[in-house]
Protein backbone atom coordinates (compact mmCIF):
# COMPACT_ATOMS: atom_id res chain seq x y z
CA UNK A 1 0.00 0.00 0.00
CA UNK A 2 0.99 3.45 -0.70
CA UNK A 3 -0.64 6.75 0.52
CA UNK A 4 -1.69 8.87 -2.48
CA UNK A 5 -3.86 11.42 -3.07
CA UNK A 6 -6.27 11.74 -5.86
CA UNK A 7 -4.04 13.28 -9.08
CA UNK A 8 -1.38 10.64 -7.52
CA UNK A 9 -3.62 8.37 -8.52
CA UNK A 10 -4.64 9.01 -11.41
CA UNK A 11 -1.38 9.08 -12.58
CA UNK A 12 -0.34 5.72 -11.15
CA UNK A 13 -3.70 4.21 -12.92
CA UNK A 14 -2.65 5.56 -16.71
CA UNK A 15 1.27 4.75 -15.94
CA UNK A 16 -0.20 1.39 -15.10
CA UNK A 17 -2.14 1.11 -17.68
CA UNK A 18 0.44 2.20 -20.47
CA UNK A 19 2.80 -0.48 -19.14
CA UNK A 20 0.16 -3.12 -19.64
CA UNK A 21 -1.63 -2.33 -22.78
CA UNK A 22 0.92 -0.96 -25.66
CA UNK A 23 -2.48 0.38 -27.28
CA UNK A 24 -3.04 3.14 -24.53
CA UNK A 25 -2.01 6.77 -25.33
CA UNK A 26 -2.44 10.18 -23.95
CA UNK A 27 -3.20 13.58 -25.33
CA UNK A 28 -3.88 16.94 -24.33
CA UNK A 29 -2.65 20.28 -23.87
CA UNK A 30 0.36 20.26 -21.87
CA UNK A 31 0.55 16.69 -20.62
CA UNK A 32 3.44 15.54 -22.14
CA UNK A 33 6.82 17.66 -20.94
CA UNK A 34 4.91 19.82 -18.40
CA UNK A 35 2.84 16.80 -17.03
CA UNK A 36 -0.66 18.55 -17.06
CA UNK A 37 -1.68 21.62 -15.47
CA UNK A 38 -2.23 19.72 -12.26
CA UNK A 39 0.81 17.46 -12.77
CA UNK A 40 -1.77 14.26 -13.04
CA UNK A 41 0.82 13.25 -16.56
CA UNK A 42 4.08 13.81 -14.81
CA UNK A 43 6.70 11.55 -15.63
CA UNK A 44 4.70 9.68 -18.19
CA UNK A 45 6.30 11.34 -21.20
CA UNK A 46 10.05 10.53 -19.95
CA UNK A 47 8.93 7.21 -19.58
CA UNK A 48 6.60 6.19 -22.72
CA UNK A 49 7.75 8.51 -24.87
CA UNK A 50 6.20 11.23 -27.04
CA UNK A 51 4.57 9.12 -29.75
CA UNK A 52 2.46 7.74 -26.47
CA UNK A 53 1.94 10.57 -24.57
CA UNK A 54 0.72 13.70 -27.05
CA UNK A 55 1.20 17.85 -26.52
CA UNK A 56 -1.53 18.87 -28.65
CA UNK A 57 -2.44 22.04 -29.46
CA UNK A 58 -5.16 24.30 -28.03
CA UNK A 59 -8.01 22.57 -29.73
CA UNK A 60 -10.67 20.69 -27.58
CA UNK A 61 -12.75 20.14 -30.45
CA UNK A 62 -9.86 18.38 -32.29
CA UNK A 63 -8.34 16.51 -29.41
CA UNK A 64 -11.93 14.90 -28.71
CA UNK A 65 -12.13 13.89 -33.03
CA UNK A 66 -8.43 12.81 -32.85
CA UNK A 67 -9.25 10.26 -29.92
CA UNK A 68 -12.26 9.56 -31.76
CA UNK A 69 -10.32 8.23 -34.84
CA UNK A 70 -7.90 6.61 -32.72
CA UNK A 71 -10.36 4.51 -30.62
CA UNK A 72 -12.27 3.53 -34.26
CA UNK A 73 -9.06 2.06 -34.99
CA UNK A 74 -8.44 -0.14 -32.47
CA UNK A 75 -5.86 1.95 -30.31
CA UNK A 76 -7.25 3.20 -26.45
CA UNK A 77 -6.63 6.82 -26.43
CA UNK A 78 -7.06 8.85 -23.03
CA UNK A 79 -7.62 12.35 -23.78
CA UNK A 80 -7.54 14.94 -21.48
CA UNK A 81 -9.32 18.18 -21.14
CA UNK A 82 -7.51 21.33 -18.95
CA UNK A 83 -10.08 22.69 -17.49
CA UNK A 84 -13.80 21.31 -17.82
CA UNK A 85 -14.87 24.67 -18.53
CA UNK A 86 -12.85 23.75 -22.02
CA UNK A 87 -14.81 20.73 -22.00
CA UNK A 88 -18.03 21.89 -24.42
CA UNK A 89 -15.95 21.81 -27.44
CA UNK A 90 -15.71 18.38 -27.38
CA UNK A 91 -19.31 17.62 -27.64
CA UNK A 92 -19.70 17.39 -31.25
CA UNK A 93 -17.22 14.53 -31.20
CA UNK A 94 -18.51 12.73 -28.29
CA UNK A 95 -22.24 12.68 -28.86
CA UNK A 96 -21.99 12.91 -32.58
CA UNK A 97 -19.07 9.90 -33.14
CA UNK A 98 -17.45 8.31 -30.48
CA UNK A 99 -21.23 7.74 -28.82
CA UNK A 100 -22.28 6.26 -31.39
CA UNK A 101 -19.55 4.42 -33.16
CA UNK A 102 -20.94 1.04 -32.14
CA UNK A 103 -24.72 1.98 -33.14
CA UNK A 104 -24.03 3.61 -36.43
CA UNK A 105 -21.65 0.28 -37.52
CA UNK A 106 -24.08 -2.57 -36.56
CA UNK A 107 -21.31 -3.11 -33.69
CA UNK A 108 -18.46 -3.57 -36.24
CA UNK A 109 -16.59 -0.71 -34.60
CA UNK A 110 -16.35 0.19 -31.07
CA UNK A 111 -14.75 3.24 -29.56
CA UNK A 112 -12.58 2.76 -26.48
CA UNK A 113 -11.68 5.77 -25.50
CA UNK A 114 -12.04 8.32 -21.91
CA UNK A 115 -12.20 12.25 -22.38
CA UNK A 116 -10.83 12.87 -18.62
CA UNK A 117 -11.16 16.41 -17.19
CA UNK A 118 -10.84 18.51 -13.84
CA UNK A 119 -14.39 18.96 -12.14
CA UNK A 120 -16.10 21.18 -9.95
CA UNK A 121 -15.45 24.64 -8.33
CA UNK A 122 -13.38 25.16 -5.39
CA UNK A 123 -9.86 25.62 -5.89
CA UNK A 124 -10.37 29.86 -6.44
CA UNK A 125 -10.27 29.58 -10.38
CA UNK A 126 -11.05 32.11 -13.15
CA UNK A 127 -14.09 32.09 -15.16
CA UNK A 128 -14.44 28.48 -17.20
CA UNK A 129 -12.84 26.46 -15.12
CA UNK A 130 -14.89 25.55 -12.31
CA UNK A 131 -17.98 24.08 -14.08
CA UNK A 132 -20.08 20.38 -13.25
CA UNK A 133 -21.63 19.47 -16.92
CA UNK A 134 -22.06 15.83 -16.11
CA UNK A 135 -25.23 16.37 -16.80
CA UNK A 136 -25.22 16.93 -20.34
CA UNK A 137 -23.15 13.84 -21.47
CA UNK A 138 -24.86 11.65 -18.95
CA UNK A 139 -28.28 12.73 -21.35
CA UNK A 140 -26.62 11.25 -24.08
CA UNK A 141 -26.80 7.19 -24.72
CA UNK A 142 -23.81 5.79 -25.91
CA UNK A 143 -21.71 7.44 -22.83
CA UNK A 144 -20.88 6.56 -19.52
CA UNK A 145 -19.82 9.15 -16.99
CA UNK A 146 -17.87 8.46 -14.27
CA UNK A 147 -16.96 10.99 -10.99
CA UNK A 148 -14.88 9.13 -8.24
CA UNK A 149 -14.75 10.40 -5.26
CA UNK A 150 -11.12 9.34 -3.11
CA UNK A 151 -7.80 8.56 -4.74
CA UNK A 152 -9.12 4.25 -4.62
CA UNK A 153 -12.15 5.26 -6.57
CA UNK A 154 -9.83 6.99 -8.98
CA UNK A 155 -7.96 4.73 -9.37
CA UNK A 156 -9.94 1.55 -9.99
CA UNK A 157 -12.30 3.19 -11.95
CA UNK A 158 -10.26 4.64 -14.23
CA UNK A 159 -8.21 1.39 -14.75
CA UNK A 160 -12.04 -0.26 -15.58
CA UNK A 161 -12.18 3.34 -17.93
CA UNK A 162 -9.58 2.61 -20.21
CA UNK A 163 -10.01 -0.84 -20.29
CA UNK A 164 -14.06 -0.22 -21.62
CA UNK A 165 -14.74 -0.80 -24.96
CA UNK A 166 -16.96 2.35 -25.28
CA UNK A 167 -16.75 5.73 -24.32
CA UNK A 168 -16.34 7.08 -20.60
CA UNK A 169 -16.55 10.52 -19.94
CA UNK A 170 -14.03 10.81 -16.51
CA UNK A 171 -14.54 13.53 -14.21
CA UNK A 172 -12.46 14.21 -11.60
CA UNK A 173 -13.20 16.50 -8.87
CA UNK A 174 -10.81 19.35 -8.49
CA UNK A 175 -10.36 20.16 -5.16
CA UNK A 176 -9.89 16.67 -4.52
CA UNK A 177 -6.66 16.29 -6.21
CA UNK A 178 -4.76 17.41 -3.15
CA UNK A 179 -7.11 17.38 -0.38
CA UNK A 180 -6.01 14.12 1.43
CA UNK A 181 -4.51 10.87 0.83
CA UNK A 182 -5.09 7.67 1.14
CA UNK A 183 -3.83 3.75 1.14
CA UNK A 184 -3.63 2.95 -2.56
CA UNK A 185 -2.51 -0.63 -3.94
CA UNK A 186 -0.82 0.04 -6.80
CA UNK A 187 -2.07 -3.75 -8.34
CA UNK A 188 -3.61 -2.91 -11.73
CA UNK A 189 -7.55 -4.16 -9.85
CA UNK A 190 -10.03 -2.06 -11.46
CA UNK A 191 -13.40 -1.37 -9.63
CA UNK A 192 -16.50 -2.20 -11.12
CA UNK A 193 -18.34 1.09 -13.40
CA UNK A 194 -21.85 0.94 -12.90
CA UNK A 195 -22.37 0.45 -9.44
CA UNK A 196 -22.87 2.60 -6.54
CA UNK A 197 -21.10 2.24 -3.66
CA UNK A 198 -22.30 2.34 -0.19
CA UNK A 199 -20.17 4.56 1.98
CA UNK A 200 -21.33 4.46 4.96
CA UNK A 201 -24.85 2.27 6.48
CA UNK A 202 -27.42 4.12 8.91
CA UNK A 203 -31.67 4.00 9.26
CA UNK A 204 -33.20 6.94 9.22
CA UNK A 205 -32.54 8.85 6.02
CA UNK A 206 -30.13 7.69 2.63
CA UNK A 207 -27.65 10.65 1.41
CA UNK A 208 -27.11 10.43 -2.00
CA UNK A 209 -23.88 12.13 -3.71
CA UNK A 210 -20.83 11.76 -6.00
CA UNK A 211 -17.33 13.43 -6.66
CA UNK A 212 -16.59 16.05 -4.42
CA UNK A 213 -19.60 15.87 -2.49
CA UNK A 214 -18.70 13.07 -0.45
CA UNK A 215 -16.25 14.05 1.64
CA UNK A 216 -18.81 16.77 2.95
CA UNK A 217 -21.47 14.36 2.96
CA UNK A 218 -19.88 12.11 5.60
CA UNK A 219 -19.03 14.84 7.83
CA UNK A 220 -22.31 15.60 7.63
CA UNK A 221 -23.07 12.19 8.78
CA UNK A 222 -21.26 12.91 11.59
CA UNK A 223 -22.35 15.99 12.66
CA UNK A 224 -25.96 13.85 12.07
CA UNK A 225 -25.02 11.53 14.46
CA UNK A 226 -24.52 13.57 17.36
CA UNK A 227 -28.15 14.61 16.96
CA UNK A 228 -29.23 11.09 16.88
CA UNK A 229 -29.85 11.00 13.11
CA UNK A 230 -28.14 7.76 11.53
CA UNK A 231 -27.96 8.39 7.76
CA UNK A 232 -26.90 6.20 4.98
CA UNK A 233 -24.68 7.56 2.29
CA UNK A 234 -23.97 6.45 -1.32
CA UNK A 235 -21.38 7.27 -3.53
CA UNK A 236 -23.22 7.13 -7.09
CA UNK A 237 -19.64 6.66 -8.75
CA UNK A 238 -20.77 6.14 -12.57
CA UNK A 239 -23.50 8.89 -13.19
CA UNK A 240 -24.48 7.18 -16.64
CA UNK A 241 -25.64 4.30 -16.62
CA UNK A 242 -26.94 4.69 -12.95
CA UNK A 243 -27.38 1.61 -10.56
CA UNK A 244 -30.82 2.61 -9.54
CA UNK A 245 -30.95 -0.60 -7.63
CA UNK A 246 -28.44 0.10 -4.93
CA UNK A 247 -29.94 3.63 -4.06
CA UNK A 248 -33.86 1.90 -4.16
CA UNK A 249 -32.20 -0.56 -1.61
CA UNK A 250 -31.31 1.76 0.74
CA UNK A 251 -34.39 4.54 0.45
CA UNK A 252 -36.52 1.48 1.04
CA UNK A 253 -34.71 0.60 4.34
CA UNK A 254 -34.53 4.13 5.36
CA UNK A 255 -38.04 6.12 3.89
CA UNK A 256 -36.04 9.23 3.40
CA UNK A 257 -33.71 10.45 0.88
CA UNK A 258 -31.72 13.84 0.42
CA UNK A 259 -29.49 14.01 -2.83
CA UNK A 260 -26.74 16.40 -2.57
CA UNK A 261 -24.54 17.33 -5.92
CA UNK A 262 -22.09 20.18 -7.11
CA UNK A 263 -24.44 20.76 -10.55
CA UNK A 264 -27.19 23.49 -10.76
CA UNK A 265 -30.31 22.17 -9.44
CA UNK A 266 -32.53 22.28 -12.61
CA UNK A 267 -32.17 18.95 -15.11
CA UNK A 268 -29.86 17.67 -13.11
CA UNK A 269 -28.89 14.09 -12.71
CA UNK A 270 -30.71 14.28 -9.05
CA UNK A 271 -33.67 14.76 -10.37
CA UNK A 272 -33.09 11.97 -12.48
CA UNK A 273 -32.41 9.83 -9.30
CA UNK A 274 -35.61 11.42 -7.60
CA UNK A 275 -37.80 11.13 -10.33
CA UNK A 276 -36.73 6.89 -10.08
CA UNK A 277 -37.31 6.97 -7.07
CA UNK A 278 -41.00 8.19 -6.84
CA UNK A 279 -41.93 5.94 -9.78
CA UNK A 280 -40.48 2.90 -8.02
CA UNK A 281 -40.14 2.98 -4.60
CA UNK A 282 -43.13 6.07 -3.91
CA UNK A 283 -44.66 3.56 -1.15
CA UNK A 284 -41.40 3.61 1.01
CA UNK A 285 -40.88 6.95 1.42
CA UNK A 286 -41.84 8.56 4.28
CA UNK A 287 -41.01 11.84 3.38
CA UNK A 288 -40.19 13.96 -0.32
CA UNK A 289 -36.98 13.73 -1.18
CA UNK A 290 -34.82 16.23 -0.84
CA UNK A 291 -32.02 18.31 -3.00
CA UNK A 292 -29.05 20.21 -1.79
CA UNK A 293 -27.60 21.66 -4.73
CA UNK A 294 -25.94 24.31 -6.02
CA UNK A 295 -27.91 27.22 -7.50
CA UNK A 296 -29.21 27.92 -11.00
CA UNK A 297 -26.13 30.45 -11.54
CA UNK A 298 -22.77 30.77 -13.64
CA UNK A 299 -20.65 29.62 -11.42
CA UNK A 300 -18.93 32.12 -9.15
CA UNK A 301 -15.42 33.40 -8.67
CA UNK A 302 -14.03 32.83 -5.72
CA UNK A 303 -15.56 34.74 -3.48
CA UNK A 304 -18.88 33.39 -3.51
CA UNK A 305 -17.68 29.29 -4.21
CA UNK A 306 -18.24 28.64 -0.63
CA UNK A 307 -21.78 30.08 -0.82
CA UNK A 308 -22.34 28.22 -3.96
CA UNK A 309 -21.20 24.82 -3.38
CA UNK A 310 -23.66 22.82 -1.19
CA UNK A 311 -22.13 23.52 2.29
CA UNK A 312 -21.78 20.67 5.51
CA UNK A 313 -24.52 23.43 7.06
CA UNK A 314 -27.13 23.27 3.94
CA UNK A 315 -26.50 19.02 3.66
CA UNK A 316 -27.75 19.17 8.00
CA UNK A 317 -30.92 21.62 7.63
CA UNK A 318 -31.90 19.78 4.30
CA UNK A 319 -31.84 15.95 6.36
CA UNK A 320 -33.10 17.99 9.47
CA UNK A 321 -36.05 19.17 7.74
CA UNK A 322 -36.46 15.58 6.12
CA UNK A 323 -36.81 14.02 9.44
CA UNK A 324 -38.81 16.91 11.12
CA UNK A 325 -41.69 17.33 7.87
CA UNK A 326 -40.81 21.02 7.87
Amino acid sequence: MTQLNLVESINAALAREMARDDSVLLLGEDIGANGGVFRATNGLQARFGRARVIDTPLAEGGIAGVAVGMAAMGLRPVAEIQFTGFIYPTIDQMINHASRMRNRTRGRLSCPMVLRSPYGAGIHAPEHHSESPEALFAHMPGLRVVIPSSPARAYGLLLAAMRDPDPVVFLEPTRLYRLFKQDVEDDGESLPLDTCFLCREGRDATIVAWGAMIPEVMRAAEALESAGIDVEVIDVATIKPLDMETILRSVEKTGRCVIVHEAPRAVGVGAEIAAEIAERALYSLQAPVRRATAYDVVTPLSRLEKQYIPSLERIVDAVRGLMEGI
